[in-house]
This record gives C-alpha cells, structure tokens and sequence, in this order.
C-alpha cells in the first residue's frame, strides 16, 4: 500500500485532461491531490470522477486556481461560499477534505495521519527591509501581478490575509490537539517555508506563496513528510530530518519530457529512507 501526491493538474489543458484519462489503476493505493486542479466546479468533479475508480482513498487541499470566481461560471460563488461549495464536491464523490477529520494512515508503519490543510497566503514571503504595505509595489517593480488580485475573492473576510490569518489559527488548533505520540503528512498547496518559495525566473512572485506563520510547523507538528505544489517546480527537500516534497505536474510544457502523468506522481509513503543528520 502506497500514498502518492500530485497537483497543479490545470485540466483546462487539452494535454493534461488526456494525461489524466490515461493514468492507470492504483486500486490499493491513496492519492492526495495538492491544489490548482482548475478553474472551474466542472474541473474537479472531472478529476474526482475518474481518480475514485482508480485509489482506493483520494484526499484534496485547494490551490489558488480552484478559488478564483471566473464571470463566465454560474453560480458565481466568491470566497468563503466558493469553497464550502468545491468541499462538498469532494464529499460528494468520497474524497477527504481539510475540513474533513484526520485520516490515519492504514498502511504499514508507525502511527501517523494526514492532515490536509487550507491556509493561504498573507504576503510574508518577502524580504525583511519590505513592510507589509509595499508588498504588491515590491512585485511591481519586476513587472508581477498574481490573477488572484483580480478573481480570488476573500468573503466575508475584509482581505486574503485577513483569511489567511483566519485558516492558519482554525488549523493551528486542531493540530494542537494531535497525541504527542502521533506523526503527521502535512500537506497544503503552498510552501510552509520561505525558503522554499523558490521562483529563480520571478523570485518577487514569492509573496503570494505562503505565509511565514508556518515555518516551524514542521517541527512542531512531528512532521514525516511535507507535501506542497505551487510552484511547477516538483522538488524533494530535507530540512532537520523532515522530507518537503513539491509534487506539481504542471502546464504541458513544463511536464512533457517527465513522460506519463504516471512518471510524475510522487511515492509519499513509503517513500525513500530518512536522511542521516
């Protein structure tokens, strides 16, 4: 029995709808899916239909692109009401949300649960001479600006930070009552550390990558394995004894000399063997 991890699937890419309709069964295995699967209610609903007949447990985190409220969608459902209504897309189809309990792992080894996370981001990734305010001029400067200053709306909360801020604390507590005996896979669409909203082509993008509330959630929280997406950039990450695993597939340019959607996914557990210090 196995977890794998892949996000940033973009179904509104003819390519990668294909590449999914290929993937092949994995009947004993469960598979997280880490964000930006599309744009639109219709894009996860293709997903889950055809990834539940394939694992045997699927659990979701939403990335930016699932939240964006696109004019041309109706309902037009913003914010808050946006995605309550993608969570009980998932339910509805089986698959396990963060607002869902925490699933132990059933596979082989010692006690461990998933904990899918929703918590945003707050414009923190950004140099320490940077106040807060200046955050969007400091990405201006290199010509950058997130879509999701246009179409992701933060209702009822006054401001993305504001929900973010919101997210983190709802979260913080429930993995505060986590036995201390218990690790954990913590998974979310963004980076938990700064340092690993890594852009080398538009490092200024960082700013809408994560937020620094979490650097230390790793450590905190007894992870095993982090699992992010995000970036495009899929890349494995030790940091003090914990595996960070950024599991994007990407648009098809960036995905395309990887192979198959199937060479892409990343084995989570069992996963290779801890790095010595």
């Amino acid at each position: 029995m196995k977890l794998y991890a892949i996000s940033d699937l973009h179904l509104r890419h003819a390519d990668n709808r294909r590449a999914l309709e290929h993937l092949p069964a994995y009947p004993d295995d469960w598979l997280i899916v880490a964000g930006d699967v599309g744009e639109t209610v219709a894009d996860l609903e293709f997903l889950l239909t055809r990834l539940k007949a394939r694992f045997q447990q699927v659990l979701w985190v939403p990335g930016n692109h699932e939240l964006w409220t696109l004019p041309t969608e109706q309902p037009s459902l913003k914010g808050e009401a946006r995605y309550q209504r993608l969570v009980e897309v998932c339910r509805a189809h089986g698959a396990l949300t963060p607002e869902d309990p925490y699933p132990r792992w059933p596979g082989p080894g010692p006690h461990r649960v998933i904990v899918p996370m929703f918590l945003g981001y707050d414009y923190s990734f950004r140099p320490d001479h940077v106040p807060e305010h200046q955050a969007l001029a400091w990405a201006a400067e290199h010509d950058l600006l997130c879509t999701d200053e246009v179409l992701l709306h933060p209702e009822p909360h006054p401001t993305r930070a504001a929900w973010c801020a919101a997210r983190v604390q709802a979260t913080r507590a429930r993995l505060e009552t986590l036995p201390a005996d218990c690790a954990t896979i913590l998974v979310n669409h963004y980076p938990l550390r700064h340092e690993h909203a890594w852009l080398p082509r538009i490092p200024r993008f960082s700013i809408w990558c994560g937020t620094k509330q979490t650097e230390d959630w790793h450590l905190r929280y007894r992870a095993e394995v982090v699992v992010t997406g995000h970036l495009h950039i899929p890349l494995t990450h030790w940091r003090d004894g914990v595996r960070f695993e950024e599991v994007s597939l990407g648009y098809p340019q960036q995905w395309r000399h990887r192979g198959s959607l199937e060479d892409c996914l990343r084995e989570i557990l069992p996963g290779p063997a801890p790095r010595v210090p």
